[in-house]
């Protein structure tokens, strides 16, 4: 009797949902039980030094992006420097999850998820009512030739940033980690869309080409974040 209820017992524990990515793919959601040796430690090491790199990066980021957007009246480089505060937050909120005893503990590594999670809601609405007051007014901003270097210096930046996450996230099974990455990936993306906007506003008038690309943005953000809330961090 006590094993007939120790299998249905073990039965009725939810299963996680197989993976369907290709062969190859880095994502936690691919990765078997991270085991935590002493290399599971060294890759914990590295997550929260590139969240702290990020974080000084970040914080160039903004303060350059306002400066320029004020000198060139360019709400969306003030949106791309807004956007660098709330990547910061999820720089420390995964610092936080890699300090002290919270590096072995499951609870923190939910209540990591989740929060890098809210950081997608609050980075979606703030792209998409830029881009919809920005097309709305029809504004055109001055040529920026700082925001255009900030621009091109994230598109260096940031992909290997994400892409490093994104592969540590995998071997510690860190959705949170591989969130962070994920919203590093969707910066570089917003600063080509700011950098097409920039040029060719500058060359041949086409503003509007700035706020469409944050449209599109805001909606992957919205889908990551939810993916990010469910614990499906994968991006395969």
């Amino acid at each position: 009797m006590t094993e007939a209820l120790s299998d249905q017992s073990d039965a009725s524990v939810a299963q996680p949902a197989p993976c369907h990515c290709g062969p190859g793919c880095t994502d936690s959601c691919c990765s078997p039980p991270a085991v935590r040796d002493a290399a599971w430690h060294a890759a914990a090491r590295k997550a929260k030094l590139l969240s702290w790199l990020s974080l000084g990066y970040m914080a160039l980021e903004g303060a350059v992006a306002t400066t320029a957007a004020v000198a060139a009246s360019s709400v969306a480089l003030l949106g791309f420097g807004l956007d660098s505060v709330i990547e910061g937050i999820a720089s420390i909120i995964i610092v936080w999850r890699f300090s002290g005893s919270r590096t072995l503990s499951e609870t923190a590594e939910a209540r990591a998820g989740k929060a890098v999670a809210i950081t997608f809601y609050l980075l979606a609405p703030y792209i998409a009512y830029d881009a919809v007051s920005t097309l709305a007014s029809g504004h055109k901003p001055d040529t920026s030739w700082l925001g255009i270097a900030l621009s091109c210096a994230s598109l260096l930046v940031m992909p290997a940033l994400g892409r490093a996450k994104r592969r540590l996230g995998a071997i510690l099974n860190s959705g949170a980690t591989a969130g962070e990455g994920t919203q590093n990936l969707l910066c570089a993306y917003l600063a080509a869309g700011v950098l097409v906007g920039l040029l060719a506003n500058a060359a041949l008038g086409w503003w509007w080409l700035d706020p469409a690309v944050g449209l599109l943005i805001a909606v992957v953000a919205v889908r990551e974040g939810r993916e990010a809330w469910r614990g499906e961090e994968c991006g395969c």
